[in-house]
């Protein structure tokens, strides 16, 4: 069986992180946040993880190491090369 997600893979001023695309609800959520992270780690290994919601609005919500967050949060979310991916299980 396998699954789609929508992430990217980010190499910025040398640092390496994943940005996952999940449902707005997991970002609000302590509990399945830090299962969503523990879950694409197989997906994106050795990489932080920064997992973007977006609300009804429109609005985007991340979650991850804080000053990635920081740092993506000041930029249009349209401006990242979003791919899919397939993943196996």
């Amino acid at each position: 069986m396998s699954y789609q997600i929508t992430g990217s893979i980010v190499n910025d001023e040398g640092v390496k992180y994943a940005i996952v695309l999940v449902n707005h609800d997991v970002v609000q959520n302590i509990n399945q946040n830090e299962e969503a992270i523990n879950a694409y780690r197989h997906v994106f290994p050795g990489m932080p993880i920064i997992l973007l919601g977006r609300d009804w609005e429109g609005k985007s919500t991340y979650y991850g190491q804080k000053e990635i967050v920081d740092y993506i949060s000041k930029i249009d979310p349209q401006r990242i090369p979003w791919r899919r991916y397939i993943i196996a299980d």
